[in-house]
């Protein structure tokens, strides 16, 4: 059986997605464009949205897990109304339903501070969501009940306008698993007339913007050659993750490659915790690969750090470390 080739090409593709396909075809288009099997998303976006999509291709798959802890901000429109069973303008109007109401200033206030901070939220029952390992729009759509569990996200800001009667203007930066439609949901319950996601668009994904991303159109028209260290191409070692950096010597760099932990003596960094993440580089920047903090020791001034994942930098694959 034959080997399947290396990836030849590792870093970010920030993709300006359109809506109408899915977040698994575009995958497929970067897959076609780069000629690389090896690519991944750091979270879906629905066919009715359009906006930022960031790609992992290579080795940056392996981060994928870490670059999902960046917040994320959308801008939309909520139309009230009527829910509707997939919580945006595809799925079929259901109830509650009913005459919305008008919102002036403090009416809008209200929600925002009622939807802000730390909420419980539930998925929407057509989502990629898995439930013992089956997703939750497989589920709906075989008619099987469908009850996801709420989770705690955050929304770190919310500022919602009246566009016209019945459609408000809606924009969030949240954590990551929140879900946009469900807001639009909760809100449409919370004013008793029911609502609905109309249109979404995904700004940005930490310091990711959508209008610095290639245009989707150019996955099909463009070819590695013109896409791979083009304006939105990010190399391996350009990544920014969320958390801070640490900087290994030669020695340190050697064992951590290896997957032996390392000690860090006056990293430079504050706010660090034992189990917590941190990118490992060596001395010239070179990304090594995410390391754990597994102590802190002298009052933080030196750092036991674990490998959890170690990237391989003859560009052939990435381990993960125990």
């Amino acid at each position: 059986m034959s080997r399947r080739r290396p990836a030849l090409h590792h870093g970010l593709l920030p993709v300006h997605k359109l809506a109408g396909p899915t977040s698994h075809d575009v995958v497929d288009m970067a897959r076609k464009a780069l000629g690389e099997r090896r690519i991944g998303h750091t979270g879906t976006l629905d066919p009715l949205a359009e906006g930022l999509l960031l790609l992992c291709v290579g080795q940056a798959t392996r981060l994928q897990q870490f670059l999902l802890h960046w917040d994320k901000c959308y801008e939309g429109l909520i139309r009230l109304g009527h829910a509707t069973t997939t919580y945006d303008s595809e799925g079929e109007a259901t109830e509650p339903r009913g005459e919305p109401p008008a919102l002036d200033r403090p009416a809008l206030e209200r929600l925002e501070a009622q939807f802000r901070g730390e909420i419980q939220q539930l998925a929407p029952p057509y989502s990629a969501k898995k439930i013992a390992g089956k997703r939750l729009y497989e589920m709906a759509r075989n008619g099987e009940a469908v009850s996801p569990e709420p989770k705690i996200v955050r929304v770190e800001t919310l500022e919602l306008a009246v566009r016209e009667p019945g459609l408000l203007e809606v924009r969030a930066t949240t954590s990551t698993g929140f879900y946009v439609r469900s807001l639009a949901h909760d809100i449409g319950r919370a004013l008793g007339c029911g609502a609905h996601l109309e249109k979404l668009h995904r700004l940005a994904i930490g310091p990711y913007r959508a209008e610095q991303a290639l245009a989707q159109t150019t996955l099909t028209t463009g070819d590695a050659a013109g896409i791979i260290g083009g304006p939105a191409w990010v190399p391996l070692d350009g990544i920014e993750l969320p958390f801070p950096s640490v900087k290994l010597n030669p020695t340190a760099a050697g064992r951590f490659t290896h997957g032996q932990e390392v000690m860090v003596f006056s990293p430079g960094v504050d706010g660090l915790a034992a189990g917590s993440s941190i990118a490992v580089r060596d001395h010239d920047g070179r990304l090594l690969g995410i390391g754990e903090i597994r102590a802190l020791l002298a009052r933080g001034r030196t750092l036991n750090i674990a490998p959890a994942v170690v990237l391989d930098l003859s560009g052939a694959t990435a381990s993960a470390a125990d």
